[in-house]
């Protein structure tokens, strides 16, 4: 008679010796779901973006499920290294905005190499503005350039997202553009930098397009100029720098990447079910409602233009270099 000691021993042996199943064996995508990691808190722009695609995504990936994880911290530094480091089973991807991928490692060491990552799509470039109050006595960029000219750091200019975000940038380039200096008032948020333009405190404020509408539309602020390539439709009433004679470009442009090393079949099926979730009639419905200015480049042309203004932050940032102390 075999003991119950004997049998519970071979069995563990047999476990032991049959081979473990690897996450690398799993069937992808329907074997769990896949994390999409946030580098910021919830609510804000690129969490908003990332919790609309997965609404329409599992139409264009079948079988696929999706959930959304906030890694903030150190200005994005946190979420992209998590994404950078995590294995490349096509279970990990990342919403980033592309601006802090180039712009963090300039002011300190990261564990990560912006051309190693997966690029899948880009899918928000939201650009940058300049906004004052309805009744600013500044009417256009002209203006806000000669009364900067005349006295330097006379014009108090917040920017929304603090020293060396995409609004910092946008006033640098600004400058140099322009020859002017202004007297920067970092902020650590739109709302408290909207607070203060409202209240007077400062003359002019810097963020994006998507944060400004809505107090646009009802009359509080104006905006002097939109750092876009074109009119955003929704703000085709606003010139940008361009069109004001001022070769100024700036925002900030938010997509979806993935770990290096991502097998070449995952990542092509992940490019192509983000190219047609971005011509998804529901999903770009949804969000125009959202005030989402949406610019789809998808695959290899989505990295390229992420390298491309690496190399333009890098200049500038050569040029006027910024810290945060």
């Amino acid at each position: 008679m075999i003991s119950r000691r004997r049998l519970g021993a071979a069995a563990l042996a047999g476990a032991l010796a049959a081979p473990a199943m690897s996450r690398a064996d799993e069937a992808w995508p329907a074997a769990r779901p896949i994390e999409v990691i946030v580098p910021y808190p919830p609510a804000g722009g690129i969490d908003l973006m990332a919790r609309l695609a997965i609404k329409y995504l599992p139409k264009h990936l079948p079988q696929a499920r999706f959930v959304v994880t906030n890694r903030a911290g150190a200005g994005g530094q946190t979420g992209n290294e998590a994404i950078f480091a995590a294995r490349p089973d096509g279970f990990t991807l990342g919403a980033i905005a592309s601006l802090a991928l180039s712009s963090i490692p300039l002011e300190r060491r990261v564990r990560w190499t912006i051309a190693d990552y997966a690029y899948i799509a880009n899918a928000v470039d939201d650009p940058g503005a300049f906004w004052v109050r309805a009744d600013s006595p500044i009417k256009d960029l002209a203006d806000l350039r000669a009364r900067a000219a005349a006295k330097p750091e006379a014009v108090s200019v917040g920017t929304a997202a603090g020293i060396g975000s995409d609004d910092h940038q946008l006033l640098l380039a600004f400058e140099e553009a322009t020859g002017v200096k202004t007297l920067n008032s970092p902020y650590n948020g739109t709302a408290p930098c909207i607070r203060d333009l409202l209240g007077g405190q400062i003359d002019v404020a810097s963020y994006n397009n998507s944060e400004g509408i809505a107090l646009l539309r009802e009359g509080r602020t104006r905006c002097l100029g939109q750092a876009a390539p074109a009119r955003w439709q929704a703000m085709a009433d606003v010139a940008t720098f361009r069109e004001q004679g001022m070769d100024v470009l700036g925002g900030s442009a938010r997509g979806f990447i993935a770990p290096p090393g991502l097998p070449k079949p995952i990542h092509d099926q992940l490019v192509s079910a983000f190219g047609k979730l971005l011509a998804d009639a529901e999903f770009l419905s949804e969000a125009q409602t959202l005030n989402l200015p949406l610019r789809p480049i998808v695959g290899d042309d989505y990295k390229k233009f992420v390298l491309a203004e690496a190399e333009t932050v890098k200049g500038l940032f050569a040029r006027r270099p910024w810290s945060h102390g």
